[in-house]
């Protein structure tokens, strides 16, 4: 009976973080909705912090030791991590605006044109979100500015395009006169579509990037726009 319960507590330590892992893919290949892919990482951390409470407990009482030590630790760390990643995913939440739609230029923020088509059956609608979401910005990411840059227009446009594509994001448009550059992020896991726009602006005499990043799905992004924002400047910087 003893050795049937170890053997249960270990199944449900990797149980927990299987659910963890296939909760992604299977929304990404279209298998489940997405409704029933975060009940799967809710079920995860549910059945991975009682999956360690309980191997805790049984090494105590049993102290087991050899193989059956080594299987059912390796199985509390998997059960712990099927816990703590959609914890940690929820304390960010909660530590950021609910908000989608993130821009460097508040007041004129860049507009998606070639994007537009590819979001027409996005719940987020293209066009920018509005005053709220501007003020909500401005309380939580208050060093998300535009660059300035001395080099000339067509270097630094260079620039981003070489950046877009060092990031990983898939161009969807590019030009010069008009000083846009739009490109599409695929988040790893979940496959979540994440678009960008980057403009060029003249301003006496250096060059204004501005950059916007909207999620197509979502009313809080978790602070991923931000982020990929914030990145983009610091490899863009590193370019220049």
């Amino acid at each position: 009976m003893l050795k049937k319960l170890a053997s249960v507590l270990i199944v449900l330590g990797f149980a927990a973080l299987l659910l963890l892992l296939v909760a992604g893919p299977l929304y990404r290949w279209q298998v489940v909705e997405l409704g029933l892919a975060f009940s799967l990482l809710r079920w995860a951390a549910y059945l991975g912090i009682a999956a360690v409470v309980l191997i805790i407990v049984y090494l105590i009482w049993q102290r087991p030791r050899g193989g059956k030590l080594a299987l059912l630790t390796v199985a509390a760390l998997a059960a712990f991590t099927s816990f703590y990643l959609p914890y940690q995913q929820l304390q960010t939440a909660q530590s950021v605006p609910a908000i989608h739609d993130i821009s460097t230029d508040l007041d004129n923020p860049p507009p998606f044109v070639a994007v537009a088509p590819l979001r027409a059956d996005a719940p987020n609608p293209v066009e920018y979100a509005g005053a709220e979401t501007a003020e909500q910005q401005r309380k939580a990411y208050p060093d998300l500015q535009p660059k300035y840059f001395v080099q000339d227009r067509e270097r630094v446009f260079q620039a981003v395009l070489s950046t877009v594509n060092d990031m990983g994001w898939q161009l969807v448009a590019s030009d010069l006169p008009e000083g846009r550059i739009e490109a599409t992020d695929t988040t790893f896991w979940f496959g979540f579509k994440d678009d960008v726009v980057v403009r060029l602006q003249q301003e006496n005499d250096q060059i204004r990037v501005d950059v916007r990043s909207k999620s197509r799905l979502g009313r809080s992004d978790v602070g991923k726009n931000a982020a990929r924002i914030e990145a983009f400047f610091e490899a863009l910087e590193q370019r220049l």
